[in-house]
């Protein structure tokens, strides 16, 4: 998904369009900002001009469309394909093994203390192109270790390209070579032939884990609890205050009493401080309720 700063900024300053293919301006930038907004909470600082741009010129060209309002008039007559591909172009999924690494054994820890436990629940609620929820699944089973184990896996995301990847579980070498032999050794099989230089989950891996795609705006989500542990990282930095609040409210009641909120390294929930505590690093627990 993108980066971006939560709060609206003041007009931009209009840069030169001159050398551009379709002429964009403040007013189309600001119906992108609105259509987003309104249909995935994401909140587009106004930095991000240019970027919007470059990957919605490729839809207008996909589409053969010869302006930015004829485009943005197609996304607000409602077509549900190309609303797919609006949100798909809008996101960008920056991701890899084992990122924000200090998770990883808290979870460890927390999956031992759960051991016994039938089955175990974990939501990866941006999975990306499934970097993270494989990284979740081999801490598992390094905990565990065992591939036959009662933990439960759902990965979701909104953008659907990314999950097709995530599902394939097929990935180049410059996205494994930072794990150890060992895990590549265990977790993967290396390609030969055609699939020289890339590296497929192993089956009895991957088939520890759902694959998704979750809207976490749309009233209803197929998801249901107890959730043991959520990561959720790096996905609140899209959304302003209110709509972290109304998510974060909506993740309470599925959370186990003694699940955890796995956060990114820039987050902070303290405007929900009457939802979730900080448990230091990043992680969060259920706030207790007054009795």
């Amino acid at each position: 998904m993108i980066e971006q700063k939560s709060a609206w900024s003041p007009a931009p300053r209009v840069p030169d369009s001159s050398a551009r293919e379709f002429a964009f301006t403040t007013g189309d930038f600001e119906r992108v900002r609105k259509l987003i907004y309104e249909h995935a909470g994401i909140s587009l600082s106004t930095a991000k001009q240019d970027m919007v741009y470059s990957r919605l010129a490729r839809r207008l060209r996909e589409t053969r469309l010869q302006s930015f309002g004829d485009y943005l008039a197609l996304l607000e007559r409602g077509d549900k394909n190309e609303w797919e591909k609006f949100v798909n172009s809008l996101t960008t999924n920056l991701t890899s093994f084992f990122r924000e690494p200090h998770h990883f054994p808290l979870f460890a820890e927390h999956l031992k203390k759960l051991q016994g436990r039938s089955p175990i629940k974990v939501w990866c609620s941006a999975a990306s192109t499934g970097e993270e929820p494989y990284s979740i699944a081999i801490t598992v089973v390094e905990t565990f270790n065992s591939f036959n184990v009662p933990v439960s896996i759902v990965a979701s995301d909104l953008d659907t390209n990314v999950l097709a990847t995530a599902a394939k579980g097929v990935y180049p070498l410059d996205r494994v070579d930072k794990l150890s032999p060992e895990r590549l050794s265990r977790f993967f099989v290396r390609g030969t032939g055609v699939q020289d230089g890339f590296f497929t989950v192993r089956p009895e891996l991957r088939r520890m884990l759902s694959f998704q795609r979750l809207n976490l705006l749309e009233p209803n989500w197929s998801l249901r609890g107890p959730l043991d542990a959520l990561f959720c990282r790096n996905v609140m930095i899209y959304f302003d205050k209110p709509t972290q609040y109304k998510i974060l409210s909506r993740f309470a009641p599925l959370m186990s009493d003694n699940g955890l909120l796995f956060a990114g390294h820039s987050e902070s929930f303290l405007h929900a401080a009457d939802l979730f505590r900080s448990l230091g690093k990043t992680v969060y627990e259920l706030t207790p309720r007054p009795r």
